[in-house]
């Protein structure tokens, strides 16, 4: 092969998601933001390993969100000190960050997004867990101009000990960027707000109801050929996943009509993150949810179906007519508490961040049957977490 061959195939190489080349984020629970490199020239075997760290998210990073189209990242501080640190990272070529902003929060923030504007990133929007806050600020990033806080309420506790009082987990913007949805694992709902684009104001829709003692706390969106659209939750607490029917209002691709209507879910099937016919146990807590295709994937936390340590992530086929859901199998998250996990863009492999074993593990994925397979590479990072704390890991993603 001559020189300059070897130097195109190189480049190939690099630029192909899941090989040479390719960076990922993970945030630590004791304050750090670590930059990795993952290099492999197949999807059978690679090495991970640290290219650099930073700080300025505060006291407990919680949660990661990039934008690979203007290549920054946002991190969310979790601190329960009563005020929070978030920040905004400008990613380099080599994946190290470099601090553009700062957000002064009141603090417990578990996850953030940006919303509205020309662009879709015009605003911030974060929950509060504890506080049972969602609270939303106009861009740039380090102004810190809050437009408005909400406070949820709920009449009475749920069934489960942990729902005192209304806990939303995520905000998390539709397909469209018209409307955002704030699972609450307190009140057992599905929190729908109507974006007005040019202001930032959320106005609230009717919820989604989800089951007693569900604990909903992440939801993605789903959309077949024919235009049939679907969300699926995971539910912390019922160890579950939940199909819902979307309902946008009639012309919603058209901003003046949209402004006057809602989104609605409607629950359609529950169906439990382990074998049918099995269940969690009493400290299990399911964690994260992915769609790939007509592929969905949840975690587990604290089951060890795989061995001390090794716990699970559920994989259900999405029927491409109807959206439901079937229980296909459980796969080795290869972590201890996998609280956070995301795809690479051509689905060949998963990154999962274990929190208490606080490892990043990367694990080839079959893009045709959509089952997980074989530890790619791995790699512990920051100091190891304790079960059931917030301390280790909080959350990995791709740079793609």
């Amino acid at each position: 092969m001559s020189p300059v061959t070897q130097l195109l195939a190189a480049a190939a190489l690099a630029l192909a998601p899941g090989a040479l080349g390719a960076h990922l984020i993970a945030s630590h629970f004791s304050g750090t933001v670590y930059s990795l490199s993952f290099t492999s020239s197949s999807n059978s075997t690679g090495t991970l390993s640290v290219t650099s760290e930073t700080d300025g998210c505060g006291a407990t990073p919680a949660w990661l969100q990039l934008y690979s189209d203007t290549g920054k990242v946002y991190c969310f501080d979790e601190s329960w000190l009563g005020s929070g640190s978030s920040a905004e990272y400008e990613i380099a070529d080599d994946g190290s960050l470099t601090l553009t902003g700062t957000l002064q929060t009141t603090g417990n923030s578990v996850h953030g997004a940006l919303y509205g504007g020309a662009d879709g990133k015009g605003f911030v929007a974060t929950v509060e867990y504890t506080p049972s806050t969602l609270t939303t600020y106009k861009m740039p990033f380090g102004g810190g101009q809050r437009l408005a806080l909400e406070k949820f309420t709920m009449e009475g506790q749920g069934p489960n000990p942990r729902q005192d009082v209304p806990h939303p987990h995520e905000a998390q913007v539709d397909p469209t960027g018209n409307y955002m949805v704030v699972p609450d694992l307190g009140a057992d709902l599905l929190r729908v707000f109507r974006i007005n684009a040019e202001t930032g104001e959320l106005t609230a829709c009717s919820e989604g109801q989800a089951g007693p003692g569900d604990g909903p706390r992440h939801i993605v969106f789903w959309k077949n050929a024919e235009g049939l659209q679907k969300a699926y939750v995971v539910n912390e607490l019922g160890n579950s996943v939940s199909a819902w029917d979307v309902e946008y209002p009639e012309d919603d691709d058209d901003d003046e009509a949209a402004a006057g209507g809602c989104l609605a879910l409607n629950k359609t099937q529950t169906l439990s993150t382990y074998e049918p016919g099995t269940s969690g146990g009493p400290t299990t807590k399911a964690a994260e949810i992915r769609v790939v295709g007509n592929f969905l994937y949840a975690s587990n936390r604290a089951d060890e179906t795989f061995g001390p340590g090794q716990d699970s992530i559920a994989t259900y086929t999405i029927d491409e007519q109807t959206g439901e859901l079937a229980w296909l199998g459980a796969a080795n998250s290869y972590s201890y508490y996998p609280r956070t996990f995301e795809f690479n863009r051509d689905g060949t492999l998963v990154a999962v961040g274990g929190q208490t074993s606080s490892n990043v593990a990367i694990i080839a994925r079959d893009p045709d049957t959509g089952k997980l397979g074989n530890l790619v590479a791995n790699l512990e990072v920051g100091r190891k977490g304790r079960a059931g704390q917030e301390d280790g890991l909080s959350a990995v993603v791709w740079v793609q």
